[in-house]
């Protein structure tokens, strides 16, 4: 399943828990900007990647969605993801910055929670 979701279509289901969001950023990133509201930080370069995952609870349960800054990296992990058995992985593509997918997380004003 190679699905693309908005910012805030990702946030409304994150709301209702319909939808859990990995925030796959750096840590500098995510204290520069925070990271989205209801989201799980998990570097996408970390070696205890899926491991980190796992200790969510929501292994092939609840549908995923991707973000990072742009959508580059967002779209590597879904692809990753997809190719080690999750069934659904949406990549919100616009990422956190914005860019020619969309306007961004922090630029529509959706609510973060702050990193430090």
């Amino acid at each position: 399943m190679n699905t693309v979701i908005s910012a805030q279509k990702a946030y409304e289901l994150a709301q209702s828990d319909a939808l859990c969001i990995i925030d796959v950023r750096r840590p500098d990133e995510w204290a520069a900007t925070g990271m989205p509201e209801f989201g799980h930080g998990i570097t996408m370069g970390d070696p205890d990647f899926l491991e980190k995952l796992a200790t969510l609870n929501i292994l092939y349960t609840t549908p995923l969605a991707i973000i990072c800054a742009a959508g580059v990296r967002s779209a590597h992990v879904q692809n990753f993801l997809l190719n080690n058995g999750f069934k659904t992985v949406c990549n919100i593509a616009e990422g956190m910055m914005g860019g020619a997918n969309g306007a961004g997380w922090l630029h529509q004003g959706l609510p973060i929670q702050k990193i430090t």
